[in-house]
């Protein structure tokens, strides 16, 4: 997948980029609020060919013991056609799928996106056809997270 050097710089130079024990995370700061940027991510999500196949959110969780944190939720969006594709290549890469976003509340109220890419996440299956299919995804889901975050 092919990051725009833009996106990658605006990242770096506002100084978020958070850092993370894995390969291939992407994380785009927004002039979003969280509310407004979980909304954007779902219609990107749709508009792409893919579904909201779960979402988690510890707000939520905090919010019924009575406890207000930032905003977090755990977005996870996948297929079918990629799902019988994936699971055709192997079976134990089902464990990647769905594929998570995660839209995290900044400190200055605005809000976050960010993931992995496909590639990163089932390059470590070492199959020709989950590289092919991961890096269909990695179109898709880059597609996604500018929808989302522009």
């Amino acid at each position: 997948m092919k990051v725009t050097i833009g996106v990658v710089l605006l990242v770096v130079s506002l100084g978020i980029w958070a850092k993370s024990p894995y390969t291939g995370t992407i994380l785009i700061a927004t002039q979003y609020d969280y509310p407004t940027l979980v909304n954007r991510l779902d219609k990107a999500i749709g508009d792409n060919g893919m579904a909201v196949v779960s979402r988690a959110s510890a707000t939520l969780g905090a919010k019924s013991l009575g406890v207000k944190i930032p905003g977090n939720m755990v977005v996870m969006a996948f297929n079918p056609k990629f799902a019988i594709q994936m699971l055709k290549a192997s079976i134990e890469a089902g464990y990647e799928a769905p594929i998570r976003f995660y839209v995290t509340e900044q400190a200055n109220g605005k809000a976050s996106l960010s993931y992995r890419t496909p590639s990163s996440l089932f390059a470590p299956y070492k199959s020709a056809d989950l590289d092919k299919m991961a890096n269909e995804l990695d179109v898709i889901f880059e597609k996604i997270a500018q929808q989302a975050t522009r």
